[in-house]
């Protein structure tokens, strides 16, 4: 278990952060490979839900890679982004998961290097913290 990578699932959008993504793939970029990807429209439509749901089924960190101000949708998608990411967390208390393993960072469509940062420094974080239902 000393070499298991903590599973963490990236909510990315279509028009902006999923090309940033694919570029890192496209220029051989390393990430770590327990990283996946689910697409929605707009980041502002991620349900608080689904980030506790990811946990449940046992992802042990949750990334939303928003649109920022390029979101092709709504001019104040990153506060409300912002909003969901905070309700998350609280729900993600109540069923006892450490807030810190949600992250929120804008991703653009020519972010592959940062997309890469913050793979590599969320995982870190999140080996520190352990595996989802594991006490330290």
């Amino acid at each position: 278990m000393a070499d298991r990578q903590p599973r963490i699932l990236v909510f990315s959008t279509t028009n902006i952060s999923d090309p940033g993504i694919d570029l890192a793939g496209s220029r051989h970029l390393h990430y770590p490979t327990s990283v996946s990807t689910i697409t929605v429209p707009c980041s502002s439509g991620i349900r608080p839900s689904w980030i506790v749901h990811a946990f449940e089924r046992g992802f042990d960190g949750v990334f939303i890679a928003a649109d920022g101000n390029e979101c092709n949708y709504l001019p104040d998608c990153t506060d409300r982004t912002a909003r969901l990411a905070a309700e998350a967390q609280e729900l993600m208390e109540e069923k006892g998961y450490a807030a810190e393993r949600l992250k929120m960072a804008a991703v653009c469509s020519v972010c592959a290097e940062p997309f890469v940062a913050y793979m590599k420094d969320f995982a870190e974080k999140l080996t520190a913290l352990g595996p989802v239902g594991v006490a330290a």
